[in-house]
């Protein structure tokens, strides 16, 4: 593996919590050489690793139960959400494909006839 190899996987490995790296970060650098040597591309390895580093992130820590990290991620996805409308309420609303000029002409106004 070469240096740029290296701090590729490196930095991907980087990305596991301090937990996950202290107790497999040593074995997957070795797995990374290795698989390098056989000629697997450096950028699919970190790939791999950055995935597998959201997986780990997201994955709820021992003794903390699965519903309390899904309430967490719910409330933040709501928070999102609400944030978002509230951007997309202060952005005019454009019609798409209409014909209409954005002004419509003034109508003469006709006089009755007496």
């Amino acid at each position: 593996m070469n240096a740029t190899q290296g701090r590729l996987v490196g930095a991907a490995l980087h990305c596991y919590p301090v937990r996950w790296r202290r107790r497999h970060g040593d074995e997957a650098a070795d797995l990374a050489a290795l698989l390098i040597s056989d000629g697997t591309p450096a950028a699919s390895i970190a790939w791999s690793y950055l995935l597998g580093a959201a997986r780990e992130w997201l994955a709820p820590p021992p003794g903390q139960s699965l519903s309390a990290v899904t309430a967490a991620l719910l409330a933040a996805a709501c928070l999102l959400g609400f944030s978002a409308a509230l951007i997309a309420e202060t952005v005019p609303a454009r019609a798409a494909g209409t014909t209409h000029p954005a002004t419509a002409p003034a109508r003469q106004k006709i006089a009755p006839v007496p």
